[in-house]
């Protein structure tokens, strides 16, 4: 029951910011063709600061398991290149293959799977699945926007391309926070405060669009991809990976930030991606963190419980 509890703590307050977006366009406060415009500021600046910070206040240097990031990155790299390569022959429409394949290796772990991680472990084991998430975050953005433009139906070449990858907001913040940990670069207060503050807006700001644009129309005209992507994401996908993790021997801290990783789900960074860069169903992208974020209720629940039980944490 503690556990299960836990799990609703985290979930909640992600679906009451939901329901407060939906509420406030059913009541026309906001309306669904502002969101684009909104989600653009979210995109622009109040994500690129939360990931500037997620990375920049971490202490990369206080813990560290070369075999857990070795583990969490190549299981990453698996999970990406078979969601890519399965979405290229599987998926007919082109504006679902990149959303789909994201939404597959593309985990919620800043705004729920370290939360959870924290109610699961002392604040002193904390360390490493910060640095997890701080090393996660790069390859997911990355990846994601390489994925997007390779389906977008505007073409480019591979010089543009990486353009492209370089200048994305998300992917400035990254690089600026792993720059500062490199040089070892120590901010004013007042700028850290100023920082902070617009980095907190991301999550809520993002989940309130979320709302905003949801139709519950959409459910039942992506209900096929809905359920695969569901079933893939918070069951096939974390049983593997956290299975192997266990007959490996990774324990406490290590095997929670692996959870953490693998067993979040879709992230709302992904609904916010896919409609600022235009490369995709944004309307899919929107729905699939959704429905993925409300079974994971219960799919956490199972994991932690499991996992808790057989003394992996």
């Amino acid at each position: 029951m503690n556990h299960f509890l836990l799990t609703i703590n985290a979930i909640v307050p992600m679906f009451l910011l939901v329901g407060a977006g939906f509420v406030s366009r059913t009541a026309g406060i906001i309306s669904r063709e502002e969101v684009p415009q909104v989600n653009k500021l979210a995109y622009r600046v109040f994500l690129p600061c939360m990931l500037f910070y997620s990375i920049y206040q971490s202490d990369l240097n206080s813990v560290f398991r070369m075999d857990a990031i070795l583990f969490a990155a190549l299981g990453f790299f698996f999970v990406a290149f078979v969601s890519v390569l399965s979405c290229d022959r599987l998926v007919k429409q082109q504006e679902h293959k990149g959303v789909i394949a994201q939404s597959l290796y593309r985990s919620n772990f800043l705004i729920l799977g370290l939360p959870i991680a924290a109610a699961l472990l002392p604040d002193n084991e904390l360390g490493l699945v910060t640095i997890l998430m701080a090393l996660m975050g790069p390859l997911f953005n990355v990846t994601s926007v390489v994925v997007l433009e390779r389906y977008s139906s505007v073409k480019t070449d591979k010089k543009e391309m990486l353009l492209a990858v370089l200048k994305n907001p998300l992917i400035v913040g990254t690089i600026l926070g792993l720059l500062t940990q490199l040089v070892r670069l120590r901010l004013p207060a007042l700028l850290e405060g100023v920082l902070l503050s617009l980095g907190s807006v991301a999550s809520p700001l993002q989940l309130f669009l979320l709302g905003a644009f949801f139709r519950f129309e959409g459910l039942k005209r992506y209900l096929k991809p809905l359920i695969v992507v569901t079933i893939l994401k918070l069951c096939v996908i974390p049983g593997l990976l956290l299975g192997t993790a266990a007959l490996i021997g990774f324990r406490g801290a290590a095997f929670v930030g692996i959870l953490g990783a693998f067993a979040s789900p879709t992230a709302v960074n992904s609904f916010t991606m896919v409609q600022q860069m235009e490369c995709g169903d944004a309307e899919l992208a929107g729905d699939l963190v959704v429905v993925t974020t409300a079974f994971s209720l219960f799919s956490f629940f199972v994991w932690v419980l499991l996992f808790k039980t057989l003394g992996m944490f």
